[in-house]
């Protein structure tokens, strides 16, 4: 089957281009605004892009798809000049053209017949999927996986995976945000899974959900699709999936982190991000020593060792497999020294996981100095939903910086909180000269988005090198 993909560089689609290449489909897509590491790895699998959505695609000679397979980037929305924004999504509806969502192929193509684990929530699922997807291969299960990144350990964002022991695996990471244009669910209700995390749940995708209240309902028809014989894996924290939860539950339910009065234990953790001991019903039963940090690390981790326990993994097994765990790209990934300041890449982008990823690296230097520099790229901080939230997200950084192209908002009145620490910046190349020249040998330059941020990484490290000679001077 020959497959084109529209939207095929966001980070689902380009691990359902990966599956379907590997499944030995003939795979081609297009996007815009391409950037890494997604179109790095469809380069490296030899698949085709298109720059743009124009109709000019369909006359392309011998360019005949059976199946056009639609990302939720593309909309039937006009140009302010009345042309349509995706016009080979309209030459495919005027041709009758056969079309289908990301989600629901992925789901009659690959899922059908294995034992999804999902793993859900507003922050951590990427990190969670592939700490889970790690623990299974390292206990010989063979999992296939879909990251919403790509892990350290993989290389890829996914794959196919076996069927060790007769029992096919898929663990895929469980995007709350809709399916398509035509189809408005959830992603997730879409995958069916038999083991279900339910890491977090805050307000979020203030695009498509008009309260937090709307998300619960996406997240309580997840879990109406989980079987009796199924695992819910619940974070004991939040109050939010308590709501979900009294909606109705019909599988075991399993909690994980400090459980609160008239809970049962599930998984918790004693001690350090880097080192704890993980207690299984208030009984010791493994301990976590590794290179990864930050409290919500040792959350996530807690999550991925009670889905694995459900497919048979033991707890001190798990434990062993996160000491090899190498993290995700673009999570909290350095991408050089220069003149004795370090510059991070991370995906953060809602406040809270921007409060949770400084003050993970907080506990990681110490005293060091943070200069956190940051893009309000997605819709909802886009839309100021979350703008308020900010100095509360940067409280631990010693300087702020945000980008504020394409804000509809004022950046520096809602930073004011922080006074003389926080900056503002209408272009990549005026942020990069402000962090420049404030920065000094020991800082650690702390860059966050869901987007390539102009590639502001390699700059930042270009320009430090330029002034290093100065600097020293």
């Amino acid at each position: 089957m020959h497959i084109h993909i529209l939207g095929i560089c966001g980070t689902f689609m380009g691990g359902l281009a990966a599956l379907a290449r590997e499944a030995g489909h003939r795979v081609t897509g297009c996007d815009a605004g391409v950037y890494p590491p997604m179109s790095d790895q469809l380069r490296a699998l030899g698949i085709h892009l298109i720059e743009g959505y124009s109709a000019e695609q369909l006359a392309q000679p011998g360019f005949a798809p059976d199946m056009f397979v639609i990302g939720n980037v593309v909309s039937r929305a006009r140009l302010p000049d009345g042309s349509p924004k995706f016009p080979l999504m309209e030459a495919i509806l005027e041709r009758g053209l056969p079309y289908i969502s990301g989600p629901q192929w992925l789901a009659e193509h690959v899922l059908q017949g294995r034992h999804v684990l999902a793993v859900a929530g507003t922050h951590g699922k990427t990190t969670t999927t592939a700490m889970l997807a790690w623990i299974l291969e390292d206990a010989g299960l063979q999992p296939g996986f879909l990251v919403g990144g790509v892990p350290l350990n993989f290389g890829v964002s996914a794959r196919l995976g076996g069927q060790a022991a007769g029992r096919p695996l898929f663990v895929i990471e469980a995007d709350e945000y809709d399916t398509a244009f035509f189809d408005k669910r959830s992603k997730f209700v879409h995958y069916r899974p038999r083991t279900a995390v339910l890491n977090n749940l805050e307000f979020d995708h203030a695009d498509i959900f008009s309260d937090l209240a709307a998300i619960e309902r996406q997240f309580h028809h997840l879990v109406r699709t989980v079987p009796t014989s199924g695992r819910l894996v619940v974070n004991a924290t939040e109050e939010s999936l308590d709501r979900v939860l009294a909606q109705g539950c019909w599988s075991e339910c399993v909690r994980f982190g400090p459980a609160r009065p008239g809970q049962t234990p599930g998984f918790e953790a004693r001690g350090e991000p880097q080192d704890f001991e993980v207690l299984r019903d208030g009984q010791p039963v493994a301990q976590v020593q590794w290179s990864i940090g930050g409290m919500h690390n040792q959350m996530n981790a807690l999550a991925a060792m009670a889905a694995a326990e459900h497919v048979g993994v033991a707890p001190a097994q798990a434990a062993k497999a996160l000491a090899s765990f190498q993290n995700v790209r673009r999570r909290m990934e350095v991408r050089g020294t220069v003149g004795g300041v370090t510059v991070y890449d991370d995906f953060a982008h809602h406040p809270t996981a921007i409060r949770t990823t400084v003050d993970g690296l907080r506990r990681q230097v110490g005293t060091a100095r943070i200069l956190a520099v940051f893009e309000p790229r997605s819709n909802t901080m886009k839309l100021g939903a979350m703008k308020s939230q900010l100095p509360w997200s940067l409280e631990q950084a010693d300087l702020a910086f945000c980008h504020t192209a394409g804000l509809g908002w004022d950046a520096a009145q809602a930073l004011s909180p922080l006074g003389a620490r926080a900056q503002v910046a209408p272009d990549v190349g005026t942020l990069v000269a402000q962090v420049v020249a404030a920065a000094r040998p020991g800082d650690q330059v702390l860059c966050m988005s869901n987007g390539g941020f102009g590639g502001i990484h390699g700059k930042l490290l270009a320009a430090l090198g330029a002034s290093a000679p100065r600097t020293a001077g």
